[in-house]
């Protein structure tokens, strides 16, 4: 039973964590919540860090998850700049950096993830960047403004959406960008090659160069700055700067330790949790970017996949559904994966999950060419994911038929005459 003496803490003040303490207090919990993050700024969202924000088309009280006088007037106490650096899951405590030990009933961890680190020689160089945080959104800023003054040469490491949105953003200030990518195309492990050149076409018209095909081995530098990028087969790009978009990893070290059961990382990573977010320990539970989850779409080729998802959606509906989850008010987390993406006048939003050599068609319905269309992924004729790009209003739609696992006529998928709706069973 919840009472008024319980402490439910919170470990991870992103998206995630700062939800998960509204929804607490919204749905009548009256015990203490407490809110750790390990960064000085007050909760935010990270959307904007590779969009508005970075194109100085927002400035940083908008990305505010909470005005930062929301968590004192709502009794929830919030310890930032404080790293957890050891968890005793059978003493129920936390420590923090400073020593300080914390007890709890429950426990949510919502630590996310950070940004994949290049391992080669010159990373240590002032023009070497990663985008994660506030703090990298604001320098990065400076960066690209100051590179599209000075003609500055800005190489990025990784095709994949921070990459491309980044790219956009450079593009924006009028800096030269190389993209360098190991796959054929961008976004090749989410979209696949069929989608994939069409944002190198994007890309291209903007300006943006592409080196696919290869890895950066090494940057080179003078004085602390940077001066090139070199690749694997021997090509050498001029640079001022270079940002690193590899990739993210889940911040699992505090539950390794403790011993929770992780998965992975050959699958994705992360902490392993059950349909209602529930780690293998019965008092913690994981949500946001670190937590693995299985899909609950019964009757789909998607239901009982085990995802870790990194994007927005997940975290600002995974925190509610934990805290509901630890209060006994749960249901199975059974949201459709969902993410989106700006870059140039290009909007997309994408649902569902379908890597290459998950699906065996894809079928487009409107003009790829005028990029103003909806891709489906199909597997035995069953949607696995849909992606509307400068279409609007349809993302119910297509999620319904990712749920719904029904088979689908291709032909009347393809025509934009046949509503999605009547292809819903």
């Amino acid at each position: 039973m919840v009472d008024a003496d319980q402490t439910y803490l919170i470990v991870g003040a992103g998206l995630a964590g700062a939800k998960a303490a509204e929804t607490l207090r919204a749905e009548g919990f009256t015990g203490r919540v407490i809110l750790i993050g390990d960064e000085r700024d007050h909760p935010y969202e990270r959307p904007p860090l590779s969009k508005a924000l970075l194109a100085g088309k927002a400035d940083r009280d908008s990305v505010l998850v909470q005005e930062p006088g929301w968590y004192a007037a709502n009794d929830v106490e919030l310890h930032l700049g404080q790293p957890v650096v050891h968890l005793d899951r059978e003493a129920k405590t936390v420590r923090l950096g400073d020593s300080t030990l914390i007890g709890y009933d429950k426990l949510l961890l919502a630590t996310g993830s950070e940004p994949r680190r290049l391992d080669i020689p010159g990373t240590a160089l002032a023009g070497v960047h990663h985008l994660r945080r506030l703090s990298h959104s604001e320098r990065l800023r400076g960066v690209l403004a100051t590179l599209g003054r000075d003609n500055g040469h800005l190489v990025v490491a990784g095709a994949g959406w921070i990459g491309l949105e980044i790219a956009a953003a450079a593009r924006g200030y009028g800096a030269e960008v190389t993209v360098v990518e190991p796959e054929p195309t961008p976004l090749h492990s989410v979209l696949g090659p069929e989608l994939g050149q069409l944002f190198a076409d994007l890309h291209a018209e903007h300006g943006v160069r592409f080196h696919f095909g290869a890895r950066l081995t090494e940057i080179v530098g003078q004085d602390g700055m940077v001066l090139a990028a070199l690749t694997d087969d021997g090509e050498e790009h001029p640079a001022h700067d270079v940002l690193a978009a590899i990739g993210a990893a889940p911040r699992t070290a505090i539950a390794e330790a403790s011993g929770l059961a992780l998965v992975d990382r050959s699958h994705g990573g992360g902490i392993a949790v059950d349909s209602h977010l529930r780690t293998s320990d019965p008092d913690i539970y994981a949500a946001g970017d670190v937590a693995a989850v299985p899909l609950h779409l019964p009757g789909t080729p998607l239901h009982g996949r085990r995802l870790r998802v990194e994007h927005w959606a997940n975290a600002l509906n995974g925190g509610p559904a934990a805290a509901r989850a630890m209060l006994g008010h749960g249901t199975a987390y059974d949201r459709v994966p969902y993410f989106f993406s700006d870059q140039y006048d290009l909007g997309l939003e994408y649902s569902g999950w379908a890597p290459p050599g998950s699906y065996d068609q894809v079928v487009v319905r409107g003009d790829a060419g005028k990029r103003q269309f909806i891709a489906f992924w199909l597997k035995d004729h069953r949607v696995l994911a849909g992606m509307n790009v400068n279409v609007w209003d349809v993302t119910d739609q297509i999620q319904r038929l990712v749920r719904s696992g029904a088979e689908v006529d291709h032909h009347a998928l393809a025509d934009p005459s046949v509503p999605l709706d009547s292809l819903i069973h």
